[in-house]
Parts: C-alpha cells; structure tokens; sequence
C-alpha cells in the first residue's frame, strides 16, 4: 500500500477492507441498538491491526483531512482518524501538538465509544498535558457527555505510567458516584493501574469510598490485590449495602 494523501483515500482503502459478518458482530459488542450507548453507529467490520496499517500510511495527510474522517458515520474511519493523530503527534513539534490536541478535543462528541477513547485519548490528551495545566481534565469529568467523562480518567494513563497519580485520584473521586458502568470500568481500571505501581494511594482511597463506590468500579480496582485484601473491601461495600 502506497502513502495515501487523503481522506478519500484513506476511506476506500479502509472500505476494501470490511467483512459484512464481522461488521455484524462488531455492532452487537459495541451496542450499537436502541437505547444502547452506541445506537446507531455504524461498523464495515476491520480489525484492528489493519486499521492500524492504514492509518500509518496515512500519517502524512494534513490535519484538514484528518478532521474529514473524524467526523464520519462508520466507527473504524473514525479510529484510524484518531490513529492518525495518535501518529502523527508522536512525530510532530509542539506547534503541530498543540493544533493536534485541539482538533481532538474539539471533535470529542465524534470520540464516541469506549475503544475510540481508549487507544488514542491518553497518548494525545494525556501526553500533551504533562507539565501543563490539568483543569482540562476535572471539566470533562463533570460534563453531562460519558466519552468527555470517559477521556478525563483515560487521559491520566499518561501520569500514572510516569508514577504521577494525583490527578488521576482526584478525577477518580470526582466519578466516584457515576450511574455508567462504562465509567466504573475505566475508573476502577486506573486505580489498578495506580496499584500496580504504588498500592498506598489506592489504598487510602479505598478506605474511604470502598463502602459507596460501584461494585463493578471496586472489582476493577482491586483485582491486583491479595484475596484477604480484596474480600475485605467487598465486605465493606456489601455491608453499607446491607444497611440501607
């Protein structure tokens, strides 16, 4: 595959790539039916790994382009969109950082399903945002939008691979009391990642909010833990539960 030069390319190139039975599956495990979080988006069936390839190609194309094909209505042009972003920052100065992460923020309601967020929101919003100014980040955790909600905790990978849990734990404790289960999972995802590398934060944290928080969002957090450890907080939270 030659270097492509447009969002037209890239979209053709993608479309040859589809299989209708797996655009099949891919639409029931992304919920995409009514009233799901993702009703109505619409899938062609690629995997990953070719998205991938096609985005790398297309990590030349200008940032124009690029904004095309984050907008569009099928799921996998719009992840190799942010891939190509993802791409195209770690290869750019600050100049073009600074236009790549307002292009993604300004697009976040396009960000719109759990993996699109996942595999692009910590290497744009997070990397860019070391050393920075974080405020970004406890303004998207109270928006009314569960992708914004979603790419302010994801977001924080970035710190905590950098043994930098602050802001990860304040965001936490901001989501501590989500209704999404979507939001649980990422929540409780970074307090094990924080575990992994520092147990005390976590544990401090537990201790305070086990009793209340999701029970999804707890499981998550403590899957790294010893079983005394881990049926201890679940002791906490299913006791308080008992008592209401």
């Amino acid at each position: 595959m030659k270097n492509l030069q447009s969002a037209f390319d890239v979209r053709q190139n993608l479309q040859k790539l589809g299989d209708k039975n797996k655009a099949k599956i891919l639409m029931r495990f992304f919920k995409t039916g009514k009233g799901q979080y993702a009703e109505g988006d619409l899938f062609w069936g690629i995997n990953v790994p070719n998205i991938r390839i096609v985005a790398k190609k297309a990590a030349g194309i200008e940032l124009n382009e690029v904004d095309k094909l984050i907008q569009d209505s099928v799921h996998e042009v719009r992840l190799c969109a942010l891939l190509i972003l993802v791409y195209k920052f770690n290869s750019s100065d600050d100049s073009i950082k600074v236009d790549i992460y307002n292009l993604y923020l300004g697009k976040s309601k396009y960000i719109n399903n759990w993996d699109l967020v996942d595999v692009t929101s910590p290497n744009i919003v997070g990397n860019y945002l070391l050393g920075r100014d974080r405020s970004i980040l406890y303004k998207m955790a109270g928006s009314d939008n569960i992708w914004e909600r979603r790419i302010a905790i994801i977001s924080t990978f970035a710190f905590i691979k950098r043994g930098d849990f602050k802001d990860a734990i304040n965001i936490c404790k901001l989501l501590i009391s989500d209704k999404h289960d979507l939001i649980h999972k990422a929540t409780g995802w970074m307090l094990r990642e924080i575990y992994k590398r520092d147990r005390e934060p976590v544990i401090k944290l537990l201790d305070e909010y086990a009793a209340s928080m999701p029970r999804t969002m707890l499981r998550y957090s403590i899957e790294k833990m010893d079983e005394p450890a881990r049926l201890h907080y679940l002791h906490l939270r299913d006791k308080k539960n008992k008592l209401k």
